[in-house]
């Protein structure tokens, strides 16, 4: 896909937003996850908010068997509500259409079920919640960071600098696969924002899949005859954040992230590591040393029960 084709598809159907209902997500659609971005260079995301270089986009430290540490995955108490809606003032934002940006979204959301043990625990429904509060609450419910869930916005939609109404209905790109059209049970920011921080949960409650800790092949493309290399994957956020975008970039996509690579180049899990370490630093960074319990570091996305904090007598 060229630039040109992959930013006609993000602005195509545009439309004025409608709040939606999140729905429990379908078999098909968990096996729908975030494609869309995955032939998009960096620069398309970019380029709307800074001027950058191949230099600013320093590759050299991407890890594709790991990506992110699972504390910077998986910590809901990595920004506030407050730092959040900041962090959106600061973004320089220039909507494509008559979208609000995100600091001025609102939206009344819909109550959702706790899902169970180790999983999404209730969201409250409330009316003209805005969108930092709607991630710092889906982040806290499913045990995702919220950093996670912004950075998914702008690599799925180009969200927080370049907003529209199609992106609004497909903000993190769930249920929207590279093989066919987007599932519009699942439309609207609420919605997108919450499945996709359940099916990030799920992987995690489920992890026996395709993209799971230890050796995988993983392709470099849609198209399986640009082929696929194994990677050892580290830890549960990286296989997440492959089961989600099943793709690893090629040597042209690593040696041009601001640029189109070659045919076999895919970005989305680049374009995630781009993103992350661009606003918030070394994406591979733990708060506490190896020897403290593994759950404060939320090692395979399991934070500390209390009775585990509680030393034995």
């Amino acid at each position: 896909m060229t630039i040109v084709a992959a930013i006609a598809a993000m602005i195509a159907g545009l439309g004025v937003v409608q709040p939606a209902t999140a729905q429990a997500p379908s078999v098909q659609a968990q096996a729908q996850t975030a494609q869309t971005d995955a032939t998009l260079p960096a620069f398309a995301s970019l380029v709307a908010s800074v001027a950058t270089t191949s230099k600013e986009l320093d590759t050299a430290g991407f890890d594709p068997g790991f990506i992110i540490s699972d504390y910077n995955f998986y910590n809901p108490f990595a920004m506030t509500v407050g730092g959040i809606q900041d962090f959106l003032e600061d973004r320089d934002c220039r909507p494509r259409d008559d979208s609000p940006c995100l600091d001025e979204y609102r939206e009344t959301t819909t109550y959702q079920p706790d899902q169970g043990e180790g999983h999404c625990s209730a969201y409250t429904a409330a009316r003209k919640e805005t969108a930092s509060r709607i991630i710092e609450k889906v982040a806290e419910a499913c045990t995702i960071s919220p950093r996670v869930l912004l950075v998914l916005l702008q690599k799925e939609q180009s969200l927080l600098t370049r907003p529209s109404a199609s992106g609004y209905l497909r903000a993190t790109g769930y249920g929207c696969p590279d093989t066919a059209d987007c599932d519009t049970e699942y439309f609207g920011f609420f919605n997108q924002v919450y499945n996709a921080a359940w099916q990030f949960r799920q992987y995690t409650q489920e992890p026996e899949r395709t993209f799971k800790v230890g050796a995988v092949d993983v392709q470099f493309h849609p198209d399986a005859a640009c082929g696929a290399t194994p990677i050892e994957i580290r830890n549960q956020a990286t296989a997440n954040l492959y089961n989600y975008t099943p793709y690893q970039p090629n040597d042209a996509a690593l040696a041009n992230p601001s640029e189109e690579g070659d045919g076999c180049s895919a970005y989305g899990n680049l374009n995630f590591w781009l993103f992350y370490t661009r606003w918030f630093g070394d994406s591979h960074s733990v708060r506490f040393p190896a020897y403290f319990d593994a759950c404060l570091n939320y090692v395979g996305g399991q934070p500390c029960r209390p009775a585990e904090l509680v030393p034995n007598a």
